[in-house]
């Protein structure tokens, strides 16, 4: 739909944001934190890594916020047997002896890749090629994944044995590190009565492909104060250790701090946070509030931090 203005776009943003809530709340009870995250990224153009342990509901989140957002969805279950042309397709020759490509899973808008840490590096890499290229390459011939691409990956962080974590380099190309939590006792009281009846709730379209890339294509022409950005960029310095800006307990406790990629999450997280907010520019609470998934899987703990049972969390609100 074309705006007359980006005011009137970001109007429109942020009702369309509090209609989304509204939706996916009819099937969702509770994960405020969790679904506000997940649509930021969505209109940020990024990527999420969503943390949890089995059972609380990740793939039913993720199809009810594609379902609210007119978009098709795809989940490809991780295993150690999976190999790439599971997940981004292969070239088969038909009856007239022809080579033509069958697409894999990753051809939709909205791919849930379940227990990512549970398949080998090679195929980890065939997901992380599409997720930073939004394209595949299969025989030579790239093909382009259509448009709006979000990649939610999932870790169980409880179930070590015969997983192969991801490692930094690859962590950094998700925007988000969400971490799911337990449902308190009354939300949790509530998911079953819902979920134990013939009761379903039908959730409906708020938006479309095309106005998602609108919204995403608005997000980048905020304008951003100068101070702010220089807060986000002060914010990631602080992080690495050893380096004139470093805090003086990352000194003590970080083996390793946040790369540029931070400071880039940072700013448009902001942005997008204030447009979903009500807001025509971001402001330093945009950047906090934000930034805790963002800073949570960049950095790396030093042996000192681990053995005093230090968590990345501590340090990063200690920064903040």
């Amino acid at each position: 739909m074309p705006f007359a203005s980006d005011k009137e776009a970001a109007d429109a943003l942020a009702q369309s944001y509090h209609k989304l809530r509204q939706e996916i709340g009819k099937v969702i009870i509770g994960q405020d934190e969790v679904v506000r995250l997940v649509l930021t990224a969505v209109f940020a153009q990024g990527h999420c890594l969503l943390v949890g342990v089995p059972g609380l509901a990740k793939t039913l989140l993720i199809h009810t916020i594609a379902e609210s957002l007119d978009l098709s969805f795809n989940r490809i279950q991780f295993t150690p047997d999976l190999m790439p042309s599971d997940i981004v397709g292969s070239e088969t020759m038909n009856q007239q002896r022809d080579f033509h490509f069958v697409q894999g899973p990753i051809f939709a808008n909205i791919v849930l890749a379940d227990e990512i840490n549970r398949t080998p590096p090679k195929t980890q890499a065939a997901l992380l090629e599409s997720m930073q290229e939004y394209a595949v390459t299969v025989a030579g011939k790239r093909y382009a994944l259509d448009r709006p691409f979000f990649v939610l990956a999932t870790q169980n962080p409880i179930e070590q044995e015969g997983t192969y974590p991801l490692p930094e380099a690859q962590l950094d190309r998700f925007m988000f590190n969400i971490e799911l939590g337990y449902p308190s006792y009354e939300e949790e009281l509530q998911v079953v009565k819902n979920t134990t009846s013939d009761r379903k709730a039908v959730v409906s379209k708020v938006l479309h492909a095309s106005e998602i890339q609108e919204y995403q294509q608005l997000v980048r022409r905020v304008p951003v104060a100068d101070n702010v950005v220089e807060y986000a960029v002060g914010l990631v310095h602080k992080t690495r250790p050893n380096t004139g800006r470093a805090a003086a307990r990352v000194n003590q406790l970080l083996e390793w701090g946040a790369g540029p990629r931070a400071s880039q999450h940072l700013i448009v997280g902001a942005k997008c946070n204030a447009l979903l907010n009500g807001k025509y520019s971001p402001d330093i609470e945009d950047v906090k509030a934000v930034a805790l998934p963002i800073l949570r899987h960049r950095l790396v703990r030093n042996f000192k931090a681990e053995a005093e049972g230090i968590s990345i969390e501590q340090i990063i609100k200690e920064i903040l």
